[in-house]
């Protein structure tokens, strides 16, 4: 059994827009509104047998007719959708500070690699000069035990 269609009304002034559904929760999804047009009283339930007789024959579509008038009813085209939006680029300044940091980046890391081999440079010498020195200093308490000693 199919279920009971009613046939909704609301307008906009200028138009009279006209759907049968079997509720009112479905004719203000069907109509696009995010407000209970029945509870503020721009909505109600259609009470002219030939607007019933014309919204029943194309259940679930939204019908359309100039406000206030017993016109023809034409079929109101679905609203489009929306296409998805492509996501925005970065900008030409975003870009451009991008690649100044990079540069920055390596200019940084170049200068810290130079300072760490002038650092080892400077501690292979400083060890040869220490080696050097404890081996002179060796020699001399090695010469000063075996004078001691004699």
């Amino acid at each position: 059994m199919a279920p009971r269609l009613k046939v909704f009304v609301t307008s906009d002034g200028l138009t009279d827009y006209v759907v049968a559904t079997t509720s009112k929760v479905k004719a203000l999804a069907a109509w696009g509104s995010h407000q209970d047009l029945f509870k503020t009283g721009l909505a109600r339930e259609a009470d002219d047998p030939e607007l019933i007789k014309a919204a029943t024959a194309r259940p679930d579509e939204v019908l359309r007719r100039p406000a206030g008038t017993r016109g023809e009813l034409a079929k109101l085209k679905p609203a489009k959708k929306a296409a998805p939006k492509k996501p925005a680029g970065p900008s030409k300044a975003a870009l451009k500070k991008v690649a100044d940091l990079e540069k920055r980046l390596a200019a940084a890391e170049a200068a810290h690699a130079q300072a760490l081999e002038e650092l080892e440079r400077k501690r292979q010498t400083l060890e040869t000069k220490g080696a050097a020195e404890l081996a002179r200093l060796q020699d001399q308490l090695n010469a000063a035990k075996r004078a001691l000693g004699s």
